[in-house]
């Protein structure tokens, strides 16, 4: 799957090569290279043959150049349509459609036949049975799908439409607010039709995302997060079998497994309420920092030979147009892959209790999705090309060994604690040094149960208020009492 940064065009694949091999052993924060991998942009990485030419020109295959033109008319003819999703940031209609129909081509879209589904509503059951007792948070599955590819892009985008939205539509407005005035003026109503020229290859290169990312997934929550909709755990079937082929495993110990890490994610989203929400706004706080340097688009002006429609496409795959990160959008991708790694590191600790002793190839597994992730599996190239966010292996393997030694310094209880409040995580700098973060949390019963002190210290708040508020009333009465009293006495 190609980790081009949305909308930008595709880097050089021995560049990305040295990257991936080169992170295991570096210190990074969780972020890629804030001048090279940039969110939703503008380029040919989304168009058919948009890698590979000479000097970074596109090699165009034109049965696949004709195909999409075909796609990008019936696109345009549906996307003003009432109750379409085409008229935003994101062509969400044209997406799915280059999604599907990719799957077709590829035939990745085997529906699962009845034994496979009784088997994976077999291997989650027992999957919950094993985890129950490693984590404190409850389970977290109320229903279990066997979902072809194609099923995975249907029941995903909704949330693929929330994590993209503030950034293309940051992406399309910065690039409003960078065109001159007198640009705009003449423009004039040519401006929304630019607006949904963008909505259409943003959701060109989403789609083909999907596709090749809905061939490879195995569960529903093998990016780290919560796609399917809350409640459903979804392991597909036929990517499993290919995914078993490379092994040396039966299928059922992998589909167990898997199962496995699908429930404990589960346990994790379902009971930890805030934490979908503060992955979403991380992302759009990342958003919200996109500019675009109003010099690129002079510089690139005068550039451009009106005569050679090749100048453009030089241009547009030069890198010149590619918003860069500020220091503020990097602190945000900072935060989002060590909160991403930290749940990712939570539940390899919890599966690693459940099934060690029962799947005689826990390890082998665990060893090799680690090490799908290291060479640029799923998680790592979705979210480089969604954001510019490259999910380092270090990170997960530093957050597991933080949960591994909080499970043996005060227990399971205490560790899934930690959850209760956003504020009491782990951070950056924690995973980096995890013992000191262990102690912290041990040095005190409080801190054993924070969140019992919060609530036993606004408890004695209100008792405090109550009490003077009593007090007050005592008096008046006391003195409503005496004054009675004297009134008796004088008649």
């Amino acid at each position: 799957m190609s980790d081009t940064p949305f909308g930008f065009s595709p880097q050089d694949p021995d560049d990305d090569r040295d990257k991936r091999d080169s992170s295991e052993g570096r210190s990074e924060g969780g972020a890629g290279d804030s001048g090279q991998q940039s969110g939703f942009g503008f380029g040919f990485g989304s168009l058919p043959g948009g890698s590979g030419g000479p000097g970074g020109m596109p090699n165009f295959d034109m049965g696949q150049l004709g195909q999409m033109l075909t796609q990008l008319g019936q696109a345009l003819s549906h996307s003003g349509q009432p109750g379409g999703s085409g008229s935003g940031p994101v062509n969400y209609d044209l997406a799915k459609q280059l999604a599907v129909q990719q799957l077709h081509n590829n035939q990745r879209t085997e529906r699962p036949s009845q034994q496979q589904v009784k088997g994976i509503e077999d291997a989650m059951h027992l999957a919950e049975l094993w985890t129950d007792p490693m984590t404190a948070l409850p389970a977290g599955v109320r229903s279990v799908k066997s979902w072809s590819s194609v099923d995975w892009v249907e029941q995903t985008l909704p949330t693929w439409q929330r994590l993209c939205d503030p950034v293309a539509q940051r992406v399309s407005s910065a690039w409003l607010e960078a065109l001159p005035e007198e640009a705009k003026q003449a423009a004039g109503p040519l401006l929304s039709m630019l607006g949904q020229m963008g909505g259409l290859g943003f959701g060109s290169q989403l789609g083909n995302s999907l596709a090749e990312l809905g061939a490879e997934v195995l569960t529903s929550t093998d990016v780290g997060l919560p796609l399917a909709p809350e409640g459903t755990a979804a392991l597909l079937p036929a990517n499993v079998q290919r995914f078993v082929e490379g092994l040396d495993r039966p299928l059922e110990e992998v589909t167990l497994f898997l199962a496995a890490r699908e429930a404990a994610h589960h346990r994790l989203f379902s009971h930890v309420p805030w934490l979908r929400q503060r992955l979403l706004a991380t992302v759009e706080e990342y958003a919200r920092g996109i500019q675009v340097d109003t010099s690129s688009l002079e510089d690139m002006a005068s550039k451009i030979d009106p005569t050679d429609p090749s100048s453009m496409q030089e241009l547009m795959g030069s890198g010149m147009l590619e918003p860069k990160n500020t220091p503020e959008q990097q602190a945000a991708l900072t935060r989002l892959a060590t909160l991403l790694a930290r749940g990712a590191g939570w539940a390899a600790v919890v599966v690693s209790d459940a099934v060690s002793d029962r799947l005689p190839g826990a390890d082998a597994l665990r060893e090799t999705i680690r090490r799908r992730r290291a060479s640029g599996g799923p998680a790592e190239q979705t979210f480089a090309t969604l954001i510019g966010l490259e999910l380092r292996p270090r990170r997960l393997r530093d957050a597991a060994n933080l949960w591994r030694l909080m499970t043996e310094r005060h227990g399971v209880d205490s560790r899934d604690r930690v959850w209760d409040h956003p504020d009491l995580l782990p951070s950056a700098a924690d995973l980096d040094e995890p013992l000191d973060f262990a102690d912290r949390w041990g040095a005190s019963s409080d801190l054993d149960d924070p969140i019992a002190a919060i609530k036993r210290a606004e408890a004695a708040e209100q008792d405090e208020v109550k009490q003077d508020e009593a007090g007050q009333d005592g008096g008046e009465q006391g003195e409503n009492d005496q004054q009675g009293r004297d009134d008796q006495q004088d008649k």
